[in-house]
Formats: structure tokens, C-alpha cells, sequence
């Protein structure tokens, strides 16, 4: 989606401590909670890395130190 392709911060963010509210996905408004999902920082970089290479995305890599360090 362009809104998970958009801000690399957000998605892992978002992966780490959820997300509530209102948000625009592909031209579709959606206003809903994602609870947290409980991984590791390297679990978190291999999930997120897959789903932005996937389906036709491609983004840049996600490194483990980057989740660590927003983890903080």
C-alpha cells in the first residue's frame, strides 16, 4: 500500500506499539485499531523487509538496528 511504502519510521512504529485511528490506504479511508505485535527487533525487520518486497513493492531494506533504535 502507499501508506506502508511511504514512512519506513511509521511502519515499524506501527508494527511495535499499534495503531488507532483514522488513516488513508490507497485512497480508502479506514479508521480501526492494529494491536502490537510482540517480535524481536530482527523478526520485525524480516516481516516489514517482506511485505515491502512483495506484491510488487519495492522498498528499501529495514535493518534490525533500525528497529532498536525506535524500540528505545
Amino acid at each position: 500500500s502507499d501508506y506502508l511504502m511511504a514512512d519506513k519510521k511509521r511502519a515499524i512504529q506501527q508494527i511495535l506499539g499499534g495503531a488507532a485511528g483514522e488513516m488513508t490506504v490507497n485512497g480508502i479511508k479506514y479508521n480501526g485499531i492494529m494491536t502490537a505485535i510482540p517480535l524481536g527487533d530482527q523478526e520485525t525487520a524480516d516481516v516489514l523487509n517482506y511485505i515491502r518486497n512483495s506484491w510488487g513493492n519495492k522498498g528499501e531494506a529495514i535493518r534490525p538496528e533500525e528497529v532498536k533504535a525506535i524500540r528505545k
